[in-house]
Parts: structure tokens; C-alpha cells; sequence
């Protein structure tokens, strides 16, 4: 029988809500189609569909990114403000595409509030300039009688929205990146524009554009930008149509947050630098199959897909003090957890944990003690990340979190064995669990299963009481399940 044993005192740190941040970027179908379809029954006045947002909202989503992504490096948001009828519509050279500009700086705002989530918008560092992005911040932020504020008054937005989260560019390594740099090159210039940013607006937080937090240019820009930013961001996708090597490529996440946290805090020890530096993981998901822009990476999930998904949520939480801000890659139909049609929605499998960790997980985290079977993995011919190295790996994986007060525990378990039941024993230190545990287990008849329109719930959620006596709880995970616990805490 596997064991899971947990000290309610012994925490690792505080689980920043962000983390289960969305990105929506003008791509397919995310936004036109997506979160906003005008002249649509499904949708309100302003184009935004009411059962998106009604699924979105289910999210809890505490942040959310725009307008990109690669879109944002050929992006000039002074094309979508102001009345709509007179916006221009443009080529678009990052996913071959048009972009009309009906859904703009003002929209997206007001789809922030609607969800009750935070901005963070990424400013052109492409075909951009600094004064376009400083003007950006005055538009969205500024107070004073001056000529972007005042527009933003013109266009009926009298107060300031209070943008606080700002990327410095997309990717800017990527040869697909439009503007793409060196990282020489990409601090000289990001060091110029998160200048006049900050002296527009010293409250702002800007985010470096970092790759995938173990390479030479994370160090570069790191050392370059560190008195600069808050955060570094990391972008890695996973994926495969091998099970094991699906759920367990999500632990490359925790080596970049690793590998990534050694460079900040030996940057910051050097440069003697105050401030923390967290890394902001503005882009992950499971993405292997819909790659081109001729797929509209509509990515089709299946149940190993959100076994995988609640792996690399297990991590974030696990790595809670390096990581304190995260964006799914996408929202809607792109790579995504909501997936929509002229008549309606579906919710893919992945949407299910991302909804129920943004639900239930608490405020601290807990060093969670696992023991149980293992399983080796090889490195599957065209696998997007090896993993072979950081093997062998516990079939059960779990992350913990309790309340500040101490009164609730939630333990988040995925069975990633594609066959077999496995039973354990959850354990308490010098705690009781108070009353019974309630459980939510997503889950499907295998690992394959897909959700659609004709079988929305083939990968659904159920529900159950566990019973728990004393300090101990007995329970067994299902094959191929994510189990989450909720439980009180007496003593």
C-alpha cells in the first residue's frame, strides 16, 4: 500500500493565486470565435460570448495575458482603440492571418473585469518602439491631463485601469519571432524600455523575456534586467502520444523552475539586488499535435493530457516560492481548455483540473512525503522534451496545501498508472483529520478518452465523501485519475 504522509506545520511557502493565470492572443479562433463573437445569439452587446465567460469565470482565473505571443511582436495597439467602425484591419505575419481590431486594449480591460482578473499585457519589442510601449502605460494608466490619458477619457474610460503586470516582448529569441534578437541585443533594448515604462508609471511590474530557464540566454537577460523586472518569464510545452512520457514531460517544468531559481539568486547576490525576482510561467500546456497555423492548433485533449495538466500543477505549488505567476497557453480554442462552436461549447479534459485546483487549493503548501511504486520512461523518438534522466518516477503525484489559520487541508493526487488502482494510506503529524474528506476525481474510461459535442463528459468530474479516522485517511486513487481531497484539520 502507498503511503502519503504530511506535517501540517511543515510548509515550503505561500502558493501565489496567479499561478493559474489564462493567455488569450490573436490566434484561430481564441478571441474571434472565442471569448468574443459579435452579432452572435450567444453573445452580450459588447461580443463577448455569455458562455465562455460563464466557463472562464469557472476558472477563478486570477490573471490573464494578452495580446501575445507572437501576435503581439507585429502588434501596434494604437490600431484598436477608439471607435470601432474606424479601426483598420491588417495583415498579420505571425499566424498568416488578418486582424480586424474589433477586440482591442478597451475590450480586453473589460473582459478583465468581467472575470474579475488581473491584466498583464505584453508590449511589441518587434516592430514596436519604446514610445509606443511607454505611451501604452500612460494610456492604460495615467492620471494627469496628458495626451494618451486624456484619449483614453475620449473613448468613454475615465479612470485609469491600473495595469500592473507588463512583458517585455514574446520570445524574443525565436527565429519565428518578428524582430528577433540576440540576448545582447534584446537587453540593450529592453533595458530602454523598461526605463520610460517605469517613469511613466513607477507601480508597474515588468516581466524579461526569458526561453526556457536553463539556457544562456535566460543568464544573459537575467543579469541584464535584474534591476529592472519582477519576474523572468519561462516558456515550455510538453507532450506525447505515449502516456507515460506525456504525464511525465510536465516534470521538465520543475527542472526550468529549479535551474531557474540558481540564476536568480545568484544574479540577485551578485548585483546585490533587493527586490525579488520571481519567474513568471507565462506559457505552458500540452501541445504536440496541432502545431501548424493551418491546424488553428485547435489541440483536441485527452484524460492523460489533464493527467499531465495536473502534473504541472502539482509542481507549480510545489515550487511556490519561484514560481508566483503562470498563463495556460490558451483559453479558448487554441490550445485550450474551453472549446466553442456558432451553437455552443464543449470543456475539454483539461479544463477539469485546472478548475478544481483554482478551487480548491489553500495559501501554504506542504512537503508532501510520497512512497510508492515507480516507473522508468524512455525518451520517445520525437518527443518535444527528454525526461528519461530525471526518471525513475512515482506513479502517485501529490501536492498539498493548507489554509493560513491551519483549519483545512486539500492533497491533490494523481494516479498516473494507466492500469491499476493503487491504494494508500494518507497520514497525519501531530494532527487529526475533523470529519470526513470530500473528493473530487476527474477521470474517463482510459487514456485516451476525449471530450466533445456529441460526448461532452467522457472525461468528467465525480464526487464522493472519504472517510477519514483520526490521523489517518484510506483511500484508492483509481487508474488514470486525478483525486483531490478537501478535508478539516482539528488540534
Amino acid at each position: 500500500m502507498a503511503g502519503i504522509k504530511l506535517d501540517p506545520d511543515r510548509t515550503i511557502g505561500t502558493v501565489d493565486r496567479k499561478i493559474f493565470g489564462q493567455f488569450i492572443e490573436h490566434l484561430g479562433r481564441c478571441i474571434y470565435g472565442g471569448v468574443f463573437e459579435e452579432g452572435s445569439p450567444l453573445s452580450d452587446p459588447r461580443g463577448f460570448r455569455r458562455d465562455v465567460l460563464e466557463a472562464a469565470r469557472g476558472l477563478r482565473v486570477p490573471v490573464l495575458r494578452w495580446p501575445g505571443g507572437n501576435f503581439v511582436s507585429g502588434y501596434h495597439w494604437t490600431d484598436g482603440i477608439g471607435p470601432v467602425e474606424r479601426r483598420p484591419r491588417r495583415m498579420e505575419l505571425a499566424w498568416h492571418a488578418e486582424e480586424s481590431n474589433r477586440f482591442g486594449t478597451d475590450e480586453f480591460i473589460e473582459y478583465c473585469r468581467e472575470l474579475r482578473a488581473e491584466p498583464y499585457i505584453c508590449v511589441n519589442m518587434g516592430t514596436g518602439t519604446m514610445d509606443e510601449a511607454r505611451a501604452w502605460v500612460e494610456y492604460c494608466n495615467g492620471t494627469g491631463n496628458t495626451y494618451w490619458a486624456n484619449l483614453r477619457r475620449e473613448n468613454g474610460h475615465p479612470e485609469p485601469y491600473n495595469v500592473r503586470y507588463w512583458g517585455l516582448g514574446n520570445e524574443m529569441y525565436g527565429s519565428w519571432q518578428i524582430g528577433a534578437l540576440s540576448a545582447e541585443d534584446y537587453v540593450k533594448k529592453a533595458r530602454e524600455f523598461a526605463k520610460v515604462m517605469l517613469w511613466t508609471d513607477p507601480s508597474i511590474e515588468l516581466v524579461g523575456c526569458g526561453h526556457n530557464g536553463l539556457s544562456e540566454w535566460d543568464r544573459t537577460v537575467l543579469e541584464g534586467l535584474a534591476p529592472l523586472v519582477r519576474y523572468h518569464s519561462i516558456h515550455i510545452y510538453t507532450g506525447s502520444d505515449d502516456h507515460y512520457t506525456n504525464v511525465f514531460q510536465a516534470h521538465q517544468a520543475e527542472r526550468a523552475l529549479d535551474a531557474c531559481r540558481a540564476m536568480i539568486d545568484l544574479v540577485r547576490y551578485n548585483q546585490r539586488i533587493e527586490h525579488p525576482i520571481h519567474v513568471a510561467y507565462d506559457e505552458w500546456n500540452v501541445w504536440f499535435r496541432a502545431r501548424s497555423a493551418e491546424s488553428a492548433l485547435e489541440e483536441r485533449y485527452t484524460l492523460s493530457d489533464a493527467l499531465a495538466v495536473s502534473t504541472y500543477l502539482n509542481g507549480f505549488i510545489r515550487h511556490c516560492d519561484t514560481v508566483k505567476l503562470a498563463n495556460l497557453a490558451q483559453m479558448v480554442n487554441v490550445i485550450a481548455p474551453i472549446f466553442t462552436s456558432p451553437e455552443g461549447l464543449f470543456l475539454q479534459t483539461i479544463y477539469h483540473p485546472l478548475r478544481i485546483f483554482a478551487e480548491h487549493s489553500l495559501s501554504l503548501a506542504l512537503d508532501a512525503h510520497v512512497e510508492c511504486e515507480t516507473r522508468e520512461v524512455a525518451d520517445q523518438p520525437g518527443a518535444m522534451k527528454m525526461v528519461s534522466d530525471l526518471g525513475p518516477f512515482k506513479l502517485l503525484d501529490v501536492s498539498a496545501t493548507r489554509d493560513e489559520a491551519g483549519r483545512e487541508l486539500t492533497i491533490a493526487v494523481v494516479n498516473r498508472d494507466a492500469e491499476r488502482d493503487i491504494p494508500a494510506v494518507v497520514s497525519l503529524a501531530d494532527r487529526c483529520f475533523e470529519g470526513n474528506a470530500h473528493a473530487w476525481e476527474v477521470n474517463g474510461p482510459d487514456v485516451s478518452a476525449v471530450n466533445s459535442f456529441e460526448r461532452p463528459d467522457a472525461v468528467g468530474v465525480t464526487e464522493r465523501t472519504v472517510r477519514a479516522d483520526g490521523q489517518r485517511l484510506e483511500h484508492t486513487f483509481p487508474a488514470h485519475s486525478l483525486t483531490v481531497l478537501r478535508a478539516g484539520l482539528s488540534g
